[in-house]
């Protein structure tokens, strides 16, 4: 469906609202946000005084963290404005959303004059956790509930990347198309169709599940701090577990949403027989929220332990008061601890004997069993149930990818003996003789379809390359932390599988090993990417903390120089070299990423070189880059020194882009050559397409030797550019130090007076900074510290 989308009305500017219009201004919308007017406030006051509660709203977002806007300055997109002097403005905007309080008299009551504002054809959504969508379009004109749906969003809006889109039976199935699309396109969603049920999809099958952990917490005598990190990453589950995760959300959104779901589904026998335990309860009848009134499953006092960190208590499930928590010592934690790989992982923490493994064990088959009978209720597939769950609760897998590593006859087999059963659909599937709820053929991902009886390709399955449906065919090379795949097309994607997909000698050696195969044969180019969570968290540190320690600085300076090389070879290979990112791309990852011929970024991608805060400059070819990049800045009559010195900076600061978009501020990426994509889920395929786009006449680079640098006179400059940090306590002695390494390379070291050097030039001068600073105390003790306690030390 061809739809214009430039500007969108927010009706509400609470957390959601101000939330959603954050995000949609990140992508370029213009946005504007209402609210009531204070109810101390006249009808004559100014308008200042009357767009108070939008204007505080917008003010308080900018200053929250994690910070809701891609970069701070496109605030400028979103316009304030209250409900009585400026809703007849909606006549002029592409989509109105309401954000405003769940209850439907007021919801009803607002659409009522929307419908009298807005013009025809108009798109209009509500953002409800749980109203019926059918019910607040009531009374509504025709035109209005044509182009009426529900849009949910989860909190926060530009980090969870669930949409749900909740048709009802009026509206226009265009109207749904142009949503699930704009949703993946534009907003970068992962997009779900569900039906107008209570809960929908996510909140329905997530806080049962929650609600299920509470109980058998209760019965099984487990603490909160033991089932947190037994339903945390060691189950595939965010690092908050299941009682963080309740403080966070809000104990009481929790208790009305089950109470919702037992009123609103009476036929729900599963909810229907969930009780809330007494300890829940109790949290509820003495305002215990969690975060927003500062007490909940923990309390997070004022007082600070002798390392200066803040002392939490938690909630002693028996005594219902709060008391220091003492450090889970579960056996099944301690055997998950030494599994890698997330469904082995699991698998063990399910089989485990403890009470740690019962908990794990009985939550998910609850989970099965209430999965399977959701179907067709809440929705025709499988797949959008795993959906929302993975993309509204941050699970890394979804209830029937759960099912798939137990098996799915074993797993029907312990569901009936736990007493529960499982739907009539999943009984006939197995009867079928079919073992798994998904399939992996031909690169594409595929999911049993209840009503057809057969598997099908996924949505989006042709435009997400999930390299997991690569693996039943033999990789076109592999080393111990490499996998080359064939993606089509003539297209190669070399995918890190190391530890922390951190770079070292496997990995360097496997980029160069498959660039000789892509030039050698009969490939168009090559990706670098993954589908992990982190694209790279740089180089090997403990590689590097290993030789200088040692004192082997020979081998220091070959691993190093492999670097280098490894970069230099992506930077000028006979065919394009694409790099796909996400999550974290520091160091050595962000110099890769330089060297390619273009990236595809997703927006939540966090790029910097930031070996500063190891006592290090980047070495391999970062430092280089940025005093290549500032000489190409540099234009006839320019100072030049105001871009060194911004160059300068975001090195000695190891300054971290925390988006795509603010990468291009830093100079991580450049217009013309790195694009941003808001969908995570399509960066290796739009990488594939720049490939392509790229090998069409593609002409292979010719090593620079034009680099203007600007010797001592830069390094001068640069180095009281370094002072003024210590002066303003930025920087301590050492960070000097590192700083002014990274100035002696960006200015091409001791020369007397501008010139242009080479690559190669500065490298060999990077290459000898770097080592220098290996064998610094100072910086050994920062390696040391980075690898202990995994955060920098400021000595």
């Amino acid at each position: 469906m061809s739809r214009k989308m430039n500007k969108v009305a927010v009706l509400g500017s609470g957390v959601m609202g101000t939330g959603i219009a954050c995000h949609l201004a990140n992508v370029g919308m213009d946005v504007l946000m209402l609210d009531i007017v204070p109810k101390d406030v006249s009808a004559d006051a100014p308008a200042k005084q009357k767009n108070a509660i939008a204007d505080k709203s917008l003010k308080a977002a900018l200053k929250s963290k994690p910070a809701p806007l891609y970069k701070k300055s496109y605030a400028s997109r979103i316009t304030t404005g209250n409900l009585d002097d400026d809703l007849h403005k909606i006549k002029d905007y592409d989509w109105i959303i309401e954000v405003v309080i769940e209850r439907l008299d007021i919801k009803q009551s607002l659409f009522a004059r929307v419908d009298e504002y807005r013009t025809e054809g108009t798109l209009v959504s509500s953002n409800t956790s749980g109203i019926p969508i059918h019910m607040m379009a009531e009374g509504r004109s025709e035109d209005f509930k044509k182009h009426f749906c529900g849009t949910h969003f989860f909190n926060p809006p530009r980090y969870l990347r669930l949409l749900e889109i909740i048709p009802t039976a009026d509206t226009a199935p265009e109207v749904v198309d142009f949503f699930m699309h704009f949703g993946d396109i534009v907003l970068g969603k992962k997009t779900v169709k569900c039906k107008d049920t209570p809960g929908f999809i996510a909140n329905r099958v997530g806080v049962f599940g929650l609600a299920r952990i509470l109980e058998l917490t209760q019965e099984l005598g487990l603490t909160i701090s033991e089932v947190d990190k037994l339903t945390g990453p060691a189950t595939g589950r965010p690092k908050t577990g299941t009682f963080r995760l309740a403080d966070l959300v809000g104990n009481d959104v929790i208790d009305k949403v089950m109470k919702g779901l037992k009123e609103n589904a009476p036929h729900d026998q599963m909810v229907q027989k969930v009780q809330m335990p007494d300890f829940f309860n109790h949290l509820i009848e003495q305002n215990y929220l969690g975060d927003k009134t500062g007490k909940g499953f923990y309390y997070k006092t004022k007082e600070r332990d002798e390392k200066g960190k803040s002392i939490i208590l938690g909630l002693n499930l028996e005594t219902k008061e709060h008391e220091p928590t003492k450090r889970p010592s579960l056996p099944s934690l301690g055997m998950a601890k030494q599994v890698e790989d997330l469904k082995r992982r699991f698998k063990v923490m399910f089989e485990a004997e403890d009470k740690g493994g019962e908990l794990v064990r009985r939550s998910t088959l609850s989970l099965f069993a209430y999965a399977s009978h959701r179907i067709p209720e809440i929705s025709d597939q499988v797949y959008p149930v795993d959906d929302a769950l993975k993309a509204g609760f941050a699970w890394e897998l979804g209830p029937f990818e759960y099912w798939d590593i137990i098996g799915l006859e074993e797993g029907m087999k312990l569901v009936e003996a736990e007493g529960e059963t499982v739907a009539d659909w999943v009984k006939e599937m197995h009867a079928a003789g079919h073992q798994s709820f998904y399939k992996l053929e031909n690169g594409l991902k595929k999911c049993y379809n209840p009503e057809t009886k057969q598997y099908e390709a996924t949505p989006g399955a042709s435009t997400n390359i999930i390299l997991d449906a690569y693996r039943e065919q033999a990789p076109v090379f592999k080393n111990d932390e490499v996998t080359l795949h064939d993606i089509g097309d003539g297209v190669l994607c070399l995918e890190f599988t190391s530890k922390m997909n951190s770079i070292g000698e496997g990995v360097l050696r496997g980029v160069q090993d498959s660039l000789d195969i892509m030039e050698d044969g009969d490939w168009t180019g090559m990706v670098i990417g993954n589908n992990a969570q982190h694209f790279t968290v740089g180089a090997n540190l403990m590689l590097i903390g290993m030789m200088a320690f040692q004192q082997q600085w020979d081998m220091l300076n070959g691993a190093v120089k492999l670097f280098q090389d490894t970069t230099m070879r992506c930077r000028y290979s006979n065919k394009p070299v694409v790099v796909a990112t996400q999550g974290y791309v520091f160091g050595g990852g962000c110099e890769t990423l330089m060297h390619c011929d273009a990236s595809v970024v997703a927006a939540e991608s966090y790029i910097g070189l930031v070996e500063v805060g190891v006592g290090l400059i980047p070495g391999g070819g970062g430092t280089k880059e940025f005093a290549l990049r500032a000489s190409d800045a540099f234009f006839e009559g320019d100072v030049m020194m105001p871009t060194l010195i911004e160059r300068f900076k975001t090195i000695a600061m190891a300054s971290v882009a925390t988006s795509g978009p603010e990468a291009y501020d830093h100079a991580y990426l450049l217009k013309g050559r790195d694009r941003v994509v808001t969908n995570v889920d399509r960066n290796i395929y739009e990488a594939k397409k720049d490939v392509i786009r790229l090998a069409d006449g593609y002409v292979q680079p010719v090593p620079r030797k034009d680099i203007h640098v600007l010797g001592r006179g830069g390094m001068a400059t640069l180095y009281a550019a370094a002072h003024s940090l210590k002066l303003g306590k930025y920087a301590s002695e050492h960070d000097i130090k590192i700083a002014n390494k990274v100035a002696y390379v960006l200015c091409g070291g001791d020369l007397t007076g501008p010139q242009k050097v080479s690559e190669k030039y500065l490298l060999d001068i990077e290459r000898e900074a770097f080592l220098s600073l290996c064998g610094e105390t100072k910086t050994m003790e920062r390696i040391q510290y980075m690898l202990e306690k995994n955060k920098p030390l400021r000595n």
